[in-house]
């Protein structure tokens, strides 16, 4: 995000096999932008697609203006799709939402208005949601609720992509794996005003859903690093300190019941005693051998994997070509 060429507002949209939906979402975007009465930019960026989604785009852009176009080598992802066009985006205000039509573009002057009143991000709620509830209501609802806990920003809808960011606040966030929806919770963290509008939400109209199940374990897993990140990025020994207490704490109590035990309940052999009593040597190796060990060490991966692509400016995305509107 160094071009110098600022305008009002961008809008970045990351895009993996939508050729159905391309060319209406992008009229769509035009239709909302042009009665703004602002400079704006449309940033699709293509996540590697195997099907006609970049022809299709390279024929919108030849229709419409301020339309830009990047496509990736092959896919990285939506975070990484999301960090290209954040680098980009020459916008003072960006704005992002999914590509499938579910987000609606007349909704974006609504987060605008909230951005003019002094917010540095605005996210989207889809507060009457068009999907199946067991399979991605539900968990959303619980991983909404575990996010706002442990981040401290409460949100409704984290993973709703209709979102408002002030140029400023976005310039030292950095995105790796599916941090793209935490970025209230990392924009929080420099001081950020941020605020929920309910916005509409349409059922999916085409294609299928890119999203599983498998995906909500992947972003709890990063909660953990943003966890990490917030609070304890600049004096880890504080939570690796604590945890070591604690397991040095119950070792000590587990080792004063099994004194106790050993000398004065149960009076057998050595041997015998380990067969009867499996229970107080397999615990702390689960515990202390297994998951204490590999938390701490993916912690630590993350702040290495920072280190090494942010000392070296290396990107998480490598871009194929791109295109730009006439006009």
């Amino acid at each position: 995000m160094n071009n110098p060429e600022k305008i009002a507002v961008s809008v970045v949209v990351p895009v993996f096999n939508e050729e159905e939906s391309v060319v209406t979402l992008g009229q769509r975007l035009h239709d909302s932008l042009s009665t703004l009465g602002r400079t704006y930019e449309i940033i699709l960026v293509d996540d590697g697609s195997k099907d006609r989604t970049w022809e299709r785009l390279c024929e919108l852009a030849r229709k419409i203006p301020h339309l830009r176009l990047i496509r990736f080598r092959r896919n990285f992802g939506q975070t990484a799709a999301m960090s290209a066009g954040f680098d980009a985006a020459r916008g003072e205000v960006i704005v992002t939402l999914d590509a499938d039509l579910q987000n609606d573009p007349a909704d974006i002057p609504l987060l605008l208005e909230r951005m003019d009143a002094g917010c540095d991000v605005v996210s989207g709620w889809r507060k009457d949601r068009k999907d199946t509830f067991i399979n991605r209501r539900l968990p959303s609802i619980i991983a909404n609720g575990l996010i706002s806990k442990i981040t401290g920003v409460h949100l409704h809808d984290y993973g709703c992509t209709l979102k408002a960011y002030r140029r400023e606040v976005m310039q030292g966030v950095r995105l790796y794996g599916e941090m793209h929806r935490f970025i209230p919770a990392l924009a929080s963290w420099v001081g950020g005003r941020i605020e929920e509008v309910v916005v509409r939400h349409h059922a999916r109209q085409f294609g299928t859903s890119k999203y599983g199940i498998g995906r909500t374990f992947r972003v709890l897993l990063d909660l953990f690093t943003v966890k990490f990140l917030l609070q304890y990025s600049t004096r880890p020994i504080q939570i690796f300190g604590r945890i070591g207490l604690f397991f040095f704490a119950a070792a000590l109590l587990m080792l004063g019941w099994v004194s106790v035990d050993r000398l004065f309940i149960l009076h057998a052999e050595v041997g015998s005693y380990l067969i009867k009593r499996p229970f107080w040597i397999i615990t702390p190796l689960m515990f202390i051998g297994f998951a204490l060990q590999f938390i701490s060490m993916g912690l630590l991966a993350e702040v290495q994997v920072r280190t090494y692509h942010e000392s070296q400016q290396k990107p998480i995305y490598v871009i194929r070509e791109t295109f730009a509107s006439p006009v």
